[in-house]
Parts: C-alpha cells; structure tokens; sequence
C-alpha cells in the first residue's frame, strides 16, 4: 500500500481541513474503505495527522465507549519502521482514530508489532523506547506528547490510568510543537493510495470507479484453501469455473472477472504486472481460446489484501485489463508469524485435503523487513462419474426396445465405474518472500514467488471395444483386454521475482524504478496409456506375439511442454502539487513462448506415413491394421509443432487528479503502446466523482482500452484428441488440429494475423453512507468489446474446396484457428452494503454482495479476403462458441455474509447464490440457481494458539443432473433378460461448466499458532 502525503492548515485552536478531506470513511470485513478518515463500528472519529489541539466539539468519544472493546485481541502486522508510518499502520489494522505530529513522530523509530495484543498493549509495544507517551483526555480521546511534558494537565490522564481506553489514538504534540506548527505554513496528512490511482492517495470512496480491498482475515474466513474459490466466495463479480475431462484445463481453471474472458482481467502483484499461465484453453469450457493467470500459484498465507478494481484500465495499466484489474499485496511483516495446518474431505469421504502454512518475518537491522511463507497443499481427487452404461467387449446384440444383448460373457462382470469426473489428484509446494531496506532517501525492495504443482487429471476411458484406441491383437482380443484409464500428469511450475527502489524527494515527488521477471511452465505427461499404432508396429514390423505385445508396449510418454515468460522494466514518476497529481512513466517488456517436443511415442503415429495405411492387407482378417497414432487420452507435440517466439513491447503513460472544484475530482489517464507485431495503440480514461453531500457521492468513467493477442493465441498449434457431440447427440473422439496464423495452411487460406481487441467502457456509481454504520455502493457498467479474439469451430472437410486442400495438405481432417471475429456487449450492475454493529455480546458485521452482469454477441464476421469468407459464419462459430460467450457463466451472483466476534470466539456465516446459466453442447440446458452456506467458528484456546472447524456448501448442494451431452450411457441385459447395468451415462453433472463445481459438501478442521 502506497502512502502518500497532501497538504492542510494548522492552528493552534481550531482545526481547518481541505474540503477534499471532509467525507466520513468506513472499514469493515471484505470491502475495505480506506482514507485518512477512518470509522469504529458504532463510534465515529477521524484520522488525521499533522495537529496540535483537537477540540471535543468536532470529536467526541466516551470512555465507556472506549472501554467495550478493551479486552478484544487484535491481529496486528506493523513493521519496525518511522514512528510516523507505524502509527498509521497502527491506525488502520484498529480502524480507528490517530492524531500526530508528522514532524515529531518522524524523528522516532517505532517498534513492529505482531500477531494478537489488546489494543494498548499493542500501542505500548509499538512506543516502546521512544521519548513518546500516550495520554488520554476526559472524553476519553487518546494523545501523544513528549515523556517530558507536564502530566499534571487537569483535561490529561496517563494511559496506564485508563487502560480500558484503547480506541481512539489521539496523538497530538506540546505546546511548543504548537507553536512551531503555526509556524509552517501547511502541514502534511498521509493518504493512502491504492490500485486504480497512481498519484496522491485517495480512499476508495474517493476513486471514480469501484475497488474492493479484501483483507486476509476475510480471505482466511472463508474456509477455502485456493486462492480462485477465496475470491469466488467473496467477490462475486469473480467466477472459478470448474470443469472435467478437459486437459490442463483441470489443473489450471480459468478464472474471470464481470462474466468476460480469463485474459480481459489483469493481475499485478504489490502493484507489477504478473505473467499469465502458459496453458491456453482449447477444449469445450468456461475461457476456450483463452489464457489466463494461475490464481493459485500464489499461497494464500502469504497475501497481506487483496485490491479488486472493477472497471476498465488500460489506459493506466495496459493490455488486458478490460474487465478490471486484481492487485495481490504480499505480507511485510519485519517479526513474528504463524503456523498453520487444515484438514478437510467431502462427504462422499474423497477429496481429502492437507494444507500446511508457514509465515515469519524477519527484521534486516533497524531498517529493513524479510517476509517469507511456505506451503503445501495435498489434495486428492474426487469422483463424481455415473456409470459405464455402454457395452465395454464386442458381440453386443441392439434389441428391439433399444436394450443390448451382452455377447462376451466379460460384459456381464466387467467394471462399470471406469471414468474418474472431478477434481485432480494434486499437490503444491508454494515459497513466497518479500522483502524492503531504507536505503537513502528510499526504499529498496523486491519480492520472489515460486510453486510447482502437480496434477493427475483423468481421460476417456478406453475400452475393449475400441478398435482404434485399443487394437485388437492377432489372438482376436484388445491390446489390454479390460480397458484402460489414461491419465494426464501435469507439472506446473510457476516462479517470478522483482526487485526496485523507489525514492521520495522533498517536493512531495517520488520515483519508481523496478525490473520484474516471471515465467510459468507446464509439462504434459501422459500414463496408464498405450500408442494404439506402436501394437500394430510391433505385431506387424518386430514380429511380436500378442503376449509379446501387451508385455512390452509402453504406458507413459512426455506429451510436451509450454513456456510463457515476461520481462518488465518499469519507471514511474509521481508528483503532488497543491491543486492537482501528477504522475507518468514508462514500461519496457518482453513476452516469450515456447513449446517443446514430446517423446517420439507420443506423437507418431507408427501404422500410417503419409495418409495411408503402411500394414494394409496384413492382418488376414484378424486383428487390427491401422490404428490411431499418438498416446491416448492425450497426444503429444512432435518437432514440427515446436515453438520459441518472442516479442517486445513500449509503452508510456500520463495520469493526472485533481479536485477541480470543491468536491469534485476529477481522474484522466493517457496511455501508448507499441506492440511488435500488430502496431501501436492508444488509449484514454476520463473519471471523476463528486461528493453532493457527506454522504453520498457520485463516481463514474470514460475508458477505451485493448487486449493485445496473446503469445499462446499468435502461436500455440498442436493436434490434440477432443471428443464432441455428433448428430446424432454422441460423444466421439475427433483428431483436432489447432493451426497458428502463420502456419502455411492458415496461410493459403489466406487467414490474416491477429490484431488488438478494443474495448468501450463506461461507468456509472453511487456512494451512500447511509448511517455511521451502514454504507451503501451501487455501480453501473457498460463494455464493448470489438475484433474480440475467439476460437473457431473444428471445421472439417465439406465447407469449401479451398479448405478440402488446405486441410489435406497439412494431414488433418479437422482444424480450427484463432480469428478476430466477434464484437461482444457486457451490461451489468455491481452491488456492495454493509452494516457494522454491536450485538450478542459482541460484534456484528455483516455485508450483501451481488454481481449481475449479461454478454451478448453482436456480431460475427469471418475474415475479408480470406478463403473462410466463402463459409456460412454460423459454420465458423457454432451455437457452442456463441453459449460459452452468452451463457456458461452465471448471470447474477449474491454473496450475504456475517462475522461475528466475541471474546476469543468469532463465526462467520456466507450464503452464496449462484445464478442461472445455460451450456450448449450438442443441445441445451439451463441450470438452476442454487445457494451454498459456509461456516467457520474459531476459538483462540491461548492468546497464540486457535483452532477452527468449518464447512462449505454446508447442505451438501449439487447443481441440477446433466440432461445433454452425455456419454457412455445405455441399458444391458443377459440371456435372460436380467439387466446387468442401466445408466443414463457417466457425466451425472456437467463437465463443461460447473460455477461451484459438483462435489458437494466438504468439512474441515485447523489449528494456528502465532508467534
């Protein structure tokens, strides 16, 4: 969080503010407001820094008031650093009120303070050996003075005299500090700065458009281990979208923001722009065609907030942040820490999770903080599949009723639970440290993130009867006779590190200068596999028997490997002056990609050259001849499909504020960018927000912005084994080839290069301070999107003769491309209220939340010129492409939740609804709207040690039964009619899109220790 510093008057009496400072602010649970004004729960005060006297008119605290909250831990994290800068810090961890003199508590080095403490213990430690003391007045208000000053000051008590009287830090100087303040002609007060302004700090309630600051302590209270379903359960204009049998898509899960794609969200970390993940999505699900960044690659210990800016910003922070933008801030904590462990499984008693936190500060001499965190996460798989209805041998009759007559006697005792749909078998270590040294006038400081994660996802299952996955061998029986599972073996790894240093000048101007590298890794290993083609290679060319065969044929293979790697060196200037912020910069980045090549045994197919069968005629009537190439269940990548790219981009930017007129700010931003490749861009953000009373204010902007194509849409190109709906509503596996835009096929049919998306955005928003405890925000939005990047349909052979010979010429029977070809509009409403309040003993804070939000495709076009043009759009883009654009995310999502704190006791309770949507696949259907409750009691046993137990979707909800798209469904009888198995098929849930997933109720228990 940045701190930055504005300008007011002083006297010695009577204090006078700019009117820019005059809105009362609020912090509560979830939705942080931050200012330089800050609110207690029932008991208003202000933050304000730089005065000597306060008078009891302008504020009024009783010590009763004070006394109700005495005994309450707090969980504090202030670094050793300025007496000045703690204070605030202090300040804002206890929501409460701080008055000083920046000119005398700047002279002094507090202490750090962490973990839990009363409040005066806390403010005790925290002075610990200055020359500063806290005293408190008859009202009940604290303050600071020099030890030195006369305690016999009739309107003064020592703060060991009222030690219930913790609340309001009053911290104001003596008389000679009075005197010199009248001296000077303007006084500085921090402010704080968050994501969505660079220049002089504005509280959220200031900022013309939406930002949500989640805190740590309600990240944690949602139960969750994943930082993606943290948010999810907080925020609900953010979607995780689950789905099954969908490649890497399983391990890695797309992540969006206001119902847009996984790529139209920027994420920066302690405010640098973070690298995507290298996977892209091709498969049927939420993002296809799309790249996202891998939330869970940061552990969640290790997050000190985090800022969810909902609205447009390209035009301040660049390409992709279209939806908006989320700012994960790390933990800076110079000493103490935690430790941590949770348990936790589903109901269907799988799913069982282990997670382990570790996180410790470090103090670096009297200057300087090292933070780092450790964690590991075991999760394993859950299984939702139905069962195997279909016939799994050869020899099945189709009776009249539809029924099948079971022919091999192994139908009648074969296993029917053969799928595995749900989540992947995984486990992640994650390391994060944070670090910061005063050096100079400055600050140097820097960050490491690093996880590796690995992933067991599961396939089709391949049974007896699949001659082409499962070649039946010279002994007339499959090449393993009982079927096989494949399974898709991910390794994801994930590191990334920055380093800068960041001065301030006298002038109130500060510089920014940062390098930042992160890469993302994914490598596909495929096992409980065979290459269909390497039996027949084997029968046919090395002359085994089929014993031979099934002892000898491998079942693993590297399929390949992905890279995405980004270099940003960034500068950044700011400046305050007395009417207006200014600040600008530069950014200078490089974007590569790469993909490797698999082991030859996953990608050759080793029966066919050329197209045409090389064993054609040997078999003698038995067994197999050509079958598919390629490891099953997941292909590999052959050299051709090799890839290390590369490119550089430039920008620069200006971003001003200022208070035009009283109570109006008013926000513009400029921004250029040169990509190599498609060229330069400029976009704009106007913004403003007017204050018409106290307690209501106006914000709204005016935003153009763009995506640059990602470095996987420009060149990822693989063929890889989908299985889609046919005509006839049957799954079936088809060889998909995804061909780049300047491969030679795309080439020939003249299919143009990528260019930049565009988008319009709009905002419109109310601020209500309905009473000192209840705020109100309601936001409006408006995004335009056009040239949206999307990828096509698997388009065979048929539509045109051009495409016939372009898709012989490459060996493929069906290919899809990257195109700019859909203009999309995004209307939606964003609603945040919350209510902090005293009750049951305790504290009460409760906040209502909701997302609703509708994307419509406006247009679809082909590409001008190109050999497509003569192919029906609807061809193109199928109803599919369309729905997973308009429908497959839900279109509204309310959040209500509450806190409660008591003593050592605090249970939160949410409800999560979540909306209607539909998904298209080979037909259509609309789920219902459901709602998950999730509940977490925690119990401090000591001041250190807590424990917790919790669970979420407590009632064990499920989304509605899947009606389309199923597979492997269908009745068998024996010779006598008795039916051996009847199964609508193995996808009971939808594994195209499933918002909170469909493995029902999970429980869990924790404990923590801090020290």
């Amino acid at each position: 969080m940045q701190i930055k510093l504005m300008l007011g008057k002083v006297t010695s009496i009577k204090i006078e503010r700019k009117k820019n400072i005059k809105k009362k602010k609020q912090t509560h649970r979830g939705f942080l407001f931050v200012s330089c004004l800050y609110k207690l729960r029932s008991n208003q005060t202000h933050l304000l820094s730089g005065f000597s006297v306060l008078a009891p008119a302008i504020f009024s605290l009783s010590v009763q008031a004070a006394t109700q909250t005495t005994g309450q831990m707090v969980q504090f994290d202030i670094k050793a650093q300025r007496a000045d800068k703690a204070l605030i810090e202090y300040a804002k961890q206890t929501e409460q009120t701080v008055v000083f003199s920046y000119e005398l508590a700047k002279q002094y080095d507090a202490n750090s303070v962490y973990g839990f403490y009363t409040q005066l213990d806390a403010l005790e430690a925290l002075l610990g050996g200055t020359e500063l003391d806290a005293v408190v007045d008859q009202n009940g208000l604290l303050s600071i003075k020099l030890k030195q000053i006369n305690r016999n000051d009739n309107n003064m008590m020592k703060l060991s005299a009222v030690s219930a009287a913790v609340l309001p830090a009053l911290l104001a100087v003596n008389s000679q500090g009075v005197n010199a303040a009248e001296e000077v002609a303007q006084e500085k007060i921090e402010k704080i700065a968050i994501v969505g302004s660079r220049v002089a700090g504005r509280s959220v309630e200031d900022l013309p458009v939406p930002v949500d600051i989640l805190s740590a302590e309600a990240l944690e209270n949602t139960g969750q281990t994943e930082v993606g379903r943290m948010l999810q359960s907080i925020a609900p204009s953010f979607n995780f979208s689950s789905s099954a049998i969908s490649d890497g898509t399983d391990a890695l899960r797309p992540a969006t923001l206001r119902g847009l794609g996984p790529d139209q969200t920027l994420v920066l970390i302690n405010g640098k722009r973070r690298h995507q993940a290298s996977i892209i999505h091709i498969n049927g699900s939420v993002g296809r065609g799309t790249a996202g960044t891998d939330m869970n690659a940061i552990p969640a210990s290790a997050i000190k907030r985090i800022e969810v800016l909902r609205d447009g910003a390209a035009a301040q922070y660049g390409s992709d942040a279209i939806a908006g933008v989320i700012n994960i801030v790390l933990k800076d904590g110079s000493e103490g820490g935690k430790a941590a462990i949770n348990y936790g499984q589903y109901s269907e008693g799988d799913g069982e999770t282990i997670n382990l936190d570790f996180n410790k500060g470090f103090a670096l001499g009297d200057d300087g903080y090292l933070n780092t965190t450790i964690n590991y996460r075991d999760r394993a798989p859950t299984n939702r599949a139905g069962l195997h209805g279909s016939c799994q041998f050869y020899g099945c009759t189709e009776l009249s009723d539809g029924t099948l007559l079971a022919g091999d006697p192994r139908e009648l005792t074969a296993d029917r639970d053969t799928f595995r749909i749900g989540d992947a078998d995984s486990q992640q270590f994650g390391l994060t440290i944070n670090t910061g040294y005063e050096l100079g006038d400055g600050e140097l400081y820097g960050f490491i993130t690093y996880s590796t994660r690995e992933n067991e996802s599961a396939a089709f299952f391949r049974h007896n009867a699949n001659a082409g996955g499962n070649p039946v061998l010279q002994d007339n029986d499959a090449t393993i006779p009982l079927g096989f599972l494949p399974k898709i073996n991910t390794t994801i790894d994930d590191i990334s590190y920055n380093f800068g240093y960041k001065t301030e000048f006298d002038n109130d101007a500060s510089l920014d200068l940062s390098y930042t590298y992160g890469e993302n890794s994914i490598d596909y290993t495929t096992s409980d596999t065979i290459n269909a083609s390497y039996a027949n290679f084997l029968r046919y060319d090395q002359g085994l028997s089929a014993a031979d065969i099934r002892t000898t044929i491998p079942r693993e293979a590297y399929a390949y490997g992905m890279e995405l790697s980004l270099q940003t060196i960034n500068i950044d200037f700011t400046q305050n002056f007395d009417d207006y912020s200014l600040a600008m910069g530069a950014e200078i980045r490089t974007d590569e990609y790469r993909i490797l090549e698999g082991n030859e045994y996953a990608y050759r197919d080793y029966d066919t050259l050329n197209g045409v069968s090389i064993y054609s005629g040997l078999s003698g009537g038995v067994g197999s001849e050509d079958a598919s190439g390629g490891s099953q269940g997941f292909g590999g990548s052959s050299p051709a499909s090799s890839v290390d790219e590369s490119r550089d981009v430039i920008s620069f930017y200006v971003d001003a504020e200022s208070y035009v007129i009283e109570d109006v700010i008013l926000s513009g931003a400029l921004r250029y960018d040169n990509y190599k490749g498609f060229g330069d861009t400029v976009n704009f953000k106007l913004a403003g927000n007017w204050s018409i009373t106290d307690d209501i204010s106006l914000r709204g902007a005016l935003s153009s912005g763009f995506r640059a194509p990602s470095m996987q849409q420009l060149y990822f190109n693989n063929v890889s084994t989908q299985f889609v709906v046919d005509t006839n509503g049957n799954l079936v596996a088809e060889e998909v080839g995804t061909f780049r835009n300047d491969s030679t096929l795309a080439q020939s049919l003249g299919i143009p290069k990528l260019k930049e998306e565009k988008s319009q955005n709009r905002s419109l928003g109310i601020v209500y301070n309905v009473t000192d405890n209840i705020n109100v925000t309601v936001d409006y939005y408006s995004i335009d999107i056009d040239d949206r990047i999307v990828i096509s349909d698997r388009l065979g052979k048929g539509l045109s003769t051009s495409l016939d010979a372009a898709l012989n010429s490459a060996g493929a029977g069906v290919g899809q491309f990257f195109l700019n070809g859909a203009d999309t509009e995004t209307r939606g409403v964003d609603f945040v209220a919350t209510w902090n309040t005293e009750g049951l003993g305790g504290t009460l804070d409760f906040t209502l939340a909701a997302n609703f939000t509708k994307t419509d495709v406006v247009s679809l076009f082909s590409p001008a010129g190109s050999s497509l043009e003569t192919v029906k759009v609807e061809d193109i883009f199928s109803a599919e492409d369309i729905s997973i654009i308009e429908e497959w995310q839900p279109e509204d999502r309310i959040n209500l939740s509450a806190l409660y704190q008591r003593d050592d006791w605090t249970v939160n309770l949410s409800l999560n609804r979540f909306g209607e949507y539909t998904v298209e696949d080979g037909g259509r259907q609309t789920y219902g709207a459901e709602i998950l409750t999730d509940v977490k009691v925690n119990y401090f046993v000591t001041e250190d040690l807590s424990v917790n137990i919790g669970a979420n979707n407590l009632f064990d909800v499920y989304p509605d039964k899947n009606e389309i798209g199923n597979s492997r469904s269908g009745t068998i009888v024996d010779a006598n009619g008795n039916t051996v198995i009847s199964s609508s098929g193995v996808f009971d849930y939808s594994r195209r899109s499933a918002p909170f997933g469909f493995n029902g109720a999970y429980y869990y228990v924790g404990a923590e220790y801090r020290f």
